[in-house]
């Protein structure tokens, strides 16, 4: 039953296993190899392809709303939401030292905060906190001003019903599937195995190795990974982080299409950006929380028409297009927004939760979680 690996003499004890081929994973592949350049390394993926957030999500380089770091700076003390905004905003840096901006189609577009009529307290506190989040930004974010008012170019980019909008310069928006596409390429060229299509059953520690069971036989490794982010309660079920369901629609193109640049709405719940002359919008789940904490694909109906009366009195009103694409992709979330990177076992380690912010945390999540494993 088991003839191919029973027959493979590399898979019977590989070194460093990685469970989960998103940015983490495959990141800590990549650091695993440079520090051991002889090891026996591989990545595992369950489907045919990554099928987490990584490749669905929506392509924001960011490192959060300005209301969404006020909000946090009233449950956390405020140098550490700074800690937070900066190991995102040095997490992304990386990301795009390791692959180069062309590769990943980088633009540094800015991003905006846009708030409705009557979100008035939230801009208002927002407005309020700006002037000291530039102060702290400025000692890691080489340049001006990260955050300024940007009220008046509201009608400029064509939206209606709203009352105010915050610029960020130092975000921007990128290709998912070059991003991922350049990743795995060099993964590859990197002498590392990928094992796509093969969904991992069960972990068992047997003290001096780890057996990886899967569907087609079991691989022992000397040392695994987990780096399935919000799917992470298959394996670790005691940590603090569970799946959260991200949904999202794109529009046909629009020839008259004045958006530019990366937008959030309601605390970042809402989300929204050019792609080309295409509209990008997800978001939703402060609709249905217990709904969408969820694995779960599928898109859901309550929440799709919600997206769409969102574009149609919103962001494009009066314009006519039609929704292309559809899909929902897996966030890792918690009760704290900083990844989890530690030592499980002895042969046992994790890098997850997210927290909705792969793109910008993956890679220096993924370059932690292995030097963890090489410092044991």
């Amino acid at each position: 039953m088991f003839s191919y690996w029973e027959q493979s003499t590399w898979l019977e004890k590989i070194d460093y296993c990685i469970v989960g081929s998103g940015i983490v994973g495959l990141t800590a592949a990549l650091h695993l190899r440079r520090k051991a350049p002889k090891a026996r390394i591989a990545v595992i993926e369950r489907s045919a392809l990554p099928n987490g957030a990584s490749t669905k999500n929506a392509g924001f380089a960011c490192f959060g709303s300005l209301s969404e770091l006020v909000a946090d700076s009233r449950k956390m003390p405020f140098h550490e939401v700074i800690q937070l905004i900066e190991k995102r905003y040095n997490g992304f840096q990386l990301l795009r030292s390791e692959l180069g901006d062309a590769a990943i189609e980088l633009e540094l577009c800015g991003g905006y905060e846009v708030f409705r009529h009557a979100e008035k307290e939230s801009y208002e506190d927002a407005f309020a906190f700006m002037e000291q989040f530039n102060r702290a930004l400025k000692e890691f974010i080489p340049g001006e001003v990260v955050y300024s008012d940007a009220t008046y170019r509201i009608g400029e980019m064509g939206l209606k019903h709203a009352e105010a909008m915050v610029f960020n310069r130092a975000e921007g928006q990128i290709n998912t599937g070059k991003m991922m596409d350049a990743l795995i390429r060099k993964v590859q060229q990197s002498n590392i195995t990928m094992l796509f299509g093969l969904p991992v059953l069960e972990l068992v520690d047997e003290g001096t190795q780890m057996q990886i069971i899967t569907k087609e036989g079991s691989i022992k490794a000397s040392k695994v990974v987990i780096a399935t982010n919000g799917f992470a309660s298959q394996f670790l079920p005691e940590l603090d982080v569970k799946p959260a369901r991200a949904q999202v629609l794109v529009t046909s193109e629009i020839n008259d299409l004045q958006l530019k640049g990366t937008f959030h709405l309601d605390e970042g719940y809402y989300y929204f950006r050019n792609v080309g002359k295409r509209v990008l919008l997800g978001g939703g789940r402060n609709l249905d929380f217990e709904g969408e904490t969820t694995t779960s694909h599928d898109v859901t109906l309550h929440i799709q028409e919600n997206l769409e009366e969102l574009l149609m009195e919103m962001i494009l009103p009066g314009k006519k297009y039609t929704i292309d694409y559809r899909w929902a992709g897996t966030m890792g979330l918690g009760d704290e927004k900083r990844p989890i990177v530690k030592q499980i076992s002895p042969n046992l380690f994790c890098a997850v939760r997210m927290g909705g912010m792969g793109v910008a945390l993956g890679s220096s999540t993924g370059k932690e979680v292995a030097g963890l494993v090489l410092a044991d």
